[in-house]
């Protein structure tokens, strides 16, 4: 067996959130180029089926699932949806997320922080209990990647919204946890940590706060914002035969950022 069979995924279907755009587009293109099916699942319909149709391109299957996850029942609806189809999960990626708010903690009104808590930390929990829980009652192994941020180990700079570090810090531990209890079932837990990536949500803040998006950059050792398809590669390793022996690991991609 050649060493490249390793990262092949053909056979295995993949979950992943937030998938029409940016990273997560890019993560699903990239498992899917080494031979998974898809199911899509974001809130932008039109974005996620032009993402499935570049799927659909490499000859592999997509569906698509437009739906807000900010709210634990939405989560639970959708997951609901998978399962009943009848076709097993062999991976999951919790991708979709966001800042959203820059915005004081003292400004922050209780009812955005818990929406957005559950967008990036009670989504995850939900997916994982539901899908990750197939997976253990399947018997067959799995892999599950959460999708956190150097914001789980440093604060952002001269930005609000701390519910961000706060969840992200969370979904790191939860990770942990769950690579603990699982492992005896063959599924394997870990997080990838983006740093700074040119994504859309950047492209955002790039208008709405320049100075930040600059300074940001003028802080990596390697001198540019990463590609979101330098994304991928490490998605479809962590998917693949080739990680079958780490779990629990997070995993920082960030151009050299936290070295600073």
């Amino acid at each position: 067996m050649s060493i490249f069979d390793r990262f092949r995924l053909d056979g295995k279907r993949l979950l992943i959130t937030g998938a029409s755009r940016g990273l997560g587009r890019s993560m699903a293109l990239a498992m899917c180029d080494a031979g998974a099916d898809a199911v899509l699942i974001s809130r932008d319909a039109e974005r996620l089926e032009q993402t499935a149709d570049e799927i659909r391109a490499l000859g592999r299957a997509a569906e698509t699932i437009a739906a807000d996850l900010s709210t634990p029942e939405a989560c639970e609806q959708v997951c609901r949806q998978v399962l009943d189809g009848g076709q097993p999960i062999d991976i999951l990626v919790n991708n979709v997320g966001g800042r959203r708010e820059n915005i004081a903690l003292v400004e922050q009104s209780l009812e955005k922080w818990r929406e957005l808590m559950d967008l990036n930390l009670t989504s995850a929990v939900v997916f994982m209990q539901r899908i990750g829980g197939q997976m253990i009652e399947r018997g067959q192994g799995g892999r599950i990647i959460n999708i956190a941020s150097i914001n789980s180990f440093i604060v952002g700079r001269n930005i609000g919204g701390r519910h961000y570090e706060t969840a992200k810090a969370a979904m790191i531990q939860l990770t942990r946890s769950a690579a603990v209890d699982w492992a005896p079932n063959g599924v394997t837990v870990n997080a990838i940590c983006p740093g700074p990536f040119m994504t859309d949500a950047n492209r955002r803040w790039q208008r709405i706060h320049p100075e930040v998006i600059a300074g940001i950059k003028d802080q990596v050792p390697l001198g540019e914002y990463g590609d979101p398809d330098d994304l991928g590669p490490l998605a479809v390793y962590l998917a693949s035969d080739a990680a079958k022996y780490m779990t629990g690991a997070a995993l920082v991609i960030d151009g050299g950022y936290t070295l600073l």
